[in-house]
């Protein structure tokens, strides 16, 4: 008997009754098989009865914060694949199957919405320059390269689900998804997808500066968890860097006169570059304590099996044209 592998489709929703029904309708054409859940972020309005109304199974996650709902979902839903959208209906939600086709042809632990602007004013020149930003700092710390990383329209493999710490509590679970998939190098496609304004009613939930900040936090906690030596390098550097200036007139008086005449900035130059020489040797010590931490992620991420396209599943058919696939980069 053929097994058909199962889809779920999770909507994080927070005052969204303006677009979420639509969103629901459109995942639910675009992949009938899929089971459609909309996590209720603590609204206020009635997006809880318009996404019941559009045929979406509602669940409630009373902490507020969009990490927060994908922790909670990563941990009840298990599927095949696992497509996250934005309940706000700005992502092109019917190109959902071009999605979920590529990552079981792949096949891929994660295929990414790369966002392409549709409608004028859809992405605000503070969140288009801070995405830019952002996904440089990524690039020159982790050594790959990504073009939206602050994408909310995803699809994961079960593995990637299930191997996923899922920390971030609010808008900075993007990055925390990107550089998870990087730092183990998982294999990952980015499709190409229309991205508008919000329809009439609905508001923002990002703030440009506040969030921007997040993320950057985010960005310099995971480099200095997950490149220790990096980071411990370049601190030690500078370190050493401030001995060596203070040191230098120490050693030229010493040259001239034989004496030592400036003893407490000798004393303080010696102590910085043994606290320096301390760093680097800490910086070392994290880098096999994350190098085991990532062998036990990767021996989790193992344990499940690749995403499987089954005869019954191709029975449903692809979506209609090309799939625009931007870049691909594979695992190990």
């Amino acid at each position: 008997m053929v097994v058909e592998p199962t889809i779920a489709c999770v909507v994080p929703c927070h005052n969204e009754e303006a677009a979420v029904g639509k969103v629901v309708r459109d995942l639910r054409a675009a992949l009938p098989e899929a089971v459609v859940y909309v996590y209720d972020n603590a609204s206020t309005d009635r997006t809880v009865e318009v996404a019941r109304a559009a045929g979406a199974i509602v669940r409630q996650e009373p902490r507020k914060g969009k990490g927060n709902v994908i922790r909670r979902a990563f941990a009840d839903v298990d599927a095949d694949a696992l497509l996250i959208i934005d309940g706000d209906d700005t992502y092109d939600a019917s190109r959902a199957r071009d999605m979920v086709d590529l990552l079981f042809e792949g096949p891929y632990d994660q295929v990414v919405g790369a966002r392409r602007v549709t409608d004028d004013g859809a992405y605000r020149t503070g969140h288009a320059v801070g995405n830019k930003v952002l996904t440089g700092a990524v690039r020159s710390l982790f050594g790959n390269d990504v073009t939206d990383m602050l994408s909310g329209y995803r699809v994961f493999s079960r593995r990637f689900v299930k191997s996923f710490p899922a920390l971030a509590r609010e808008f900075e679970t993007e990055t925390e998804m990107t550089i998870h998939a990087l730092h183990l190098r998982l294999p990952t496609a980015e499709v190409v997808v229309g991205y508008r304004v919000r329809p009439a009613g609905g508001e923002s939930k990002l703030r440009t500066y506040r969030d921007g900040w997040r993320i950057l936090r985010v960005i310099l906690d995971l480099a200095r968890r997950e490149r220790p030596s990096l980071v411990h390098t370049v601190l030690a550097g500078v370190l050493a860097l401030i001995s060596v200036v203070l040191g230098i007139p120490v050693i030229a008086d010493f040259v001239r006169t034989g004496t030592v005449p400036r003893v407490p900035t000798a004393i303080l130059a010696a102590a910085i570059m043994t606290i320096a020489a301390l760093v680097l040797l800490v910086g070392y010590i994290l880098e096999s304590l994350t190098h085991m931490r990532q062998e036990q992620t990767r021996l989790v991420h193992l344990s499940y099996p690749a995403p499987v396209r089954t005869p019954l599943y191709t029975a449903h058919g692809a979506g209609t044209g090309p799939v625009p696939v931007r870049k691909t980069v594979d695992g190990p």
